[in-house]
This record gives C-alpha cells, sequence and structure tokens, in this order.
C-alpha cells in the first residue's frame, strides 16, 4: 500500500488512537478520569458524588479490581480513586500514580462521604454520567460511546463543553472512520508499511503487554489462569500462547499496577492481539520487523472484526482479539491472504457467542479460549479442512462472515446483555 492510498492514513491515525496505554481496566478507569476532570471543574474534592452509569459499564465495574485503591473494586471507588488521586491529564493513566497517603484518603473519603451509583435508563450502550456538589457549585460531566469521549462538561448549570451525538458504530465522533478497514486493505498495509510510521506504538505494545503476561506468570494473581494452564499442559508453543496471554488478563483484573496497551478500548483485548503472536515470533526466531508487523496485523484486525459489534456488549471481546491473533499466527508462518481469511472465518466459527459477564478474573480463561480458537482455525486451514457457506453464521467470504457477527454481537445479544446486567445486579427475570 502507497503512502499517498488514503487508507494507508487512516490506518497509521486508527492505531494512533487505539494503542494507547491505560493502567487497570479501561471501564473504572474512565470513571476515574472523567471524575479527575469534573473534580478540576469544581475546583475543591466534592461534598456528594453521584455516578449515573449504563448496565454495561456497572457490568464491567462491578467486579474488577480498581489499581492503586488498595484493593477496592466497584463504581464508587473508581470515582473517589480520580476525585482524590487522579491526574485528568494522564487520561487512562489517571491514577498511576497514588501515594500510601492518598490511599489512605480515599479509604477515608468513602467512609465519610455520600457516594451514590445509579443506573442510566437509555438506550446508550457506553454512558457515564458524573455529578459532584460543593456548597452552592454543582459540575456535571458525561463520557459516551468510548473511553475518553467527554461529550458534557457543564457548571452550575452552564455548558463548558459539548460534544454530538453517534450516529454509526464505524463512525465514533472523533474517531477515524473504520470503514475503510476490509481483511485484504489491513494485510496490505501490515505486509508493505514504513515500520517507521508506527514502530514506536507496536514496540511499546510489545514491551508493556509481555511485561504484564510475565508478571502474571511470576506471582500470585486472580485465579492464576495462566500458571494452572501451564502446570496441567506443559509449554508447547500452541499452549504458551494460551497461557501467556491468559496470565497477563490474571494480573491486570485483579488491579496489577502495571500499565498495558489497549485495542478497540480494552486491555484484556491489547494482550490477547499481542501477546500469543510475540510467543510465536519468538518460537519462530523471526526478526524484530516480522514481529512488529505480525502484532500490527493482529491489531488492525481485532479492531476490524470489533467495529460491527462496538464498544461494549453481550459479546466477549476476547474473541475478536484471539482470532485476530491466530490469523497474524498465520501470518507468521507465511501464511498469504487465503489462509489469513479462512482463519479467521474458521476461529469465528468456533467461538463466537462467548458472552460478556463484566470485568473480572475469569477473564484470562475467556482469553485462553479464544486463542485456542484462534490456533486451531488456522491449523485447520493448514490441513486443508474449513467451515463452509450456510453453516450457522457462516457466510461466503470473510467480509460477509465479520459482518454476520457483527450483527450477532450488536443486535442479536441486545437482549442477552440485559439478562446477565440483571443476573449480576440480582434483579428478578422479566
Amino acid at each position: 500500500m502507497q503512502k499517498q492510498d488514503s487508507r494507508y492514513q487512516n490506518f497509521v491515525q486508527i492505531l494512533r488512537e487505539e494503542l494507547v496505554p491505560a493502567m487497570g481496566c479501561t471501564e473504572p478507569i474512565a470513571i476515574a478520569y472523567g471524575a479527575a476532570k469534573a473534580r478540576d471543574v469544581l475546583g475543591c474534592l466534592p461534598e456528594t458524588v453521584l455516578v449515573e452509569a449504563s448496565g454495561n459499564i456497572i457490568k464491567n465495574v462491578k467486579s474488577v479490581v480498581v489499581p492503586n485503591t488498595g484493593g477496592l473494586v466497584g463504581i464508587e471507588a473508581s470515582a473517589v480513586a480520580g476525585i482524590v488521586a487522579g491526574r485528568a491529564d494522564k487520561v487512562l493513566e489517571v491514577i498511576a500514580d497514588v501515594s500510601d497517603e492518598k490511599k489512605a484518603e480515599l479509604r477515608t473519603y468513602l467512609d465519610t462521604h455520600e457516594v451514590t451509583v445509579l443506573p442510566l435508563e437509555n438506550d446508550v450502550v457506553f454512558d457515564i454520567l458524573i455529578t459532584l456538589r460543593a456548597g452552592d457549585d454543582t459540575v456535571r460531566l458525561e463520557i459516551r460511546d468510548y473511553h475518553t469521549n467527554i461529550t458534557l462538561i457543564e457548571k452550575n448549570g452552564q455548558v463548558l463543553q459539548q460534544g454530538g451525538a453517534v450516529s454509526d458504530v464505524t463512525e465514533l465522533e472523533g474517531l477515524t472512520d473504520r470503514s475503510c478497514m476490509s481483511v485484504e486493505a489491513v494485510l496490505d498495509f501490515a505486509e508493505t508499511c514504513d515500520l517507521d510510521d508506527v514502530r514506536d506504538m507496536i514496540q511499546t505494545q510489545i514491551d508493556y503487554n509481555y511485561a504484564i503476561a510475565m508478571e502474571g506468570m511470576m506471582n500470585e494473581w486472580g485465579a492464576n489462569v495462566g500458571k494452572v494452564f501451564r502446570d496441567l499442559y506443559g509449554t508447547d508453543i500452541k499452549l504458551r500462547a494460551r497461557y501467556m496471554a491468559a496470565a497477563g488478563s490474571d494480573a491486570r483484573m485483579s488491579g496489577c499496577e502495571m500499565p498495558v496497551i489497549i485495542v478497540s478500548g480494552s486491555g484484556n483485548q491489547g494482550i490477547t492481539a499481542s501477546v500469543p503472536v510475540i510467543e510465536y515470533a519468538k518460537e519462530l526466531g523471526v526478526s524484530d520487523d516480522k514481529m512488529l508487523r505480525a502484532v500490527l496485523l493482529s491489531d488492525l484486525l481485532t479492531i476490524h472484526l470489533k467495529t460491527g459489534i462496538g464498544r461494549l456488549s453481550a459479546y466477549c471481546g476476547a474473541v475478536s482479539a484471539g482470532c485476530a491473533a491466530g490469523a497474524a499466527i498465520a501470518y507468521l508462518h507465511g501464511d498469504g491472504l487465503d489462509g489469513v481469511e479462512k482463519t479467521l472465518v474458521n476461529s469465528l466459527a468456533t467461538v463466537s457467542g462467548m458472552v460478556c459477564d463484566g470485568a473480572k478474573p475469569s477473564c484470562a480463561a475467556k482469553i485462553s479460549s479464544s486463542v485456542d480458537a484462534g490456533i486451531l482455525g488456522w491449523q485447520m486451514y493448514r490441513a486443508g479442512q474449513q467451515f463452509h457457506d450456510g453453516e450457522g453464521i457462516v457466510s461466503e467470504g470473510v467480509e460477509h462472515m465479520i459482518d454476520n457477527v457483527g450483527r450477532l454481537g450488536r443486535l442479536g445479544m441486545r437482549e442477552t446483555d440485559r439478562e446477565i446486567i440483571r443476573i449480576m445486579t440480582n434483579q428478578p427475570a422479566e
């Protein structure tokens, strides 16, 4: 792909938008970021805090440890961490640096101040509305559609910042249009781009995400899925790709204070898209540049697969990243467009439909299963086997298959999403 091709610059910009550092699960961190920003506008610590959130935000914050809080979980802890100790200028690393004094202060604040959490009754999947009050002053701040997209800042009824509505999942306001993406174009870009245009982003992802995977293998985190898997099944490369990715999630979901580079707004997806590919690249002894191109391919395929689904849904995002990693592993072994496409179709046909029931330790096991599906999809291709048009949700051509999965995750699983949230919040069945 030539640099003058408009898609070339779009792909570079998409990577700049997507491959950003975050410390901690991104939904609680988005709350902390919004709360820190609202506190700055208020100009002091608030006397009362109200966080209203959509069901998917509640789902993804309920059970995950917020880093640098001493093991606290939940929306209240996320908001107060941002208010007491957050630096809004660091965005998704808003609570990366919290002193022991501040950790004690945020616990005291939680014990002595009114912090209320309410569900938002609308159809917006990703929606956070934070209201802070101190004396006669009130600040309202809203984040919609993705983690850093502040669409409203209001102080004492005066609108200081307001964003527009989002009408299409491929055209999120403030982000580059994703409709230019296709598997063929992504592979072309990954194979031919000037690596100097993307090297720093991808290399940082490799360094950060592999480091947290190693941390997950070396120490006790969550349910220790990675270590259990290794101890039971061994260290063959097919297994290593699975347990190393799981280990990164083990650490991340349980409050590890190491940053990762996210993909599609998710640290787990960033880990899943990169760590298995890194493991295979190391096993094969390929050049550093080849590894970079393979991780780049996995990232962009993850974004392409996830775009039609949306940022949050009942469809587990690790599936998209695990299938994309399988396609990148095919690329590392010398397979071209046909191998990449058929790997994606085979793997999506295998594992699509895994539900997202929020961020928590079991995400690590789901990551392992998704990577397994990606590898199986590639090995089926190598064996001359594939799933065919008309078998379940499989359609002729990879782009049709990706459209089907997007439809399944975005539309077909809406009621599944609602029921998951009802179960998680102890509501009766409707």
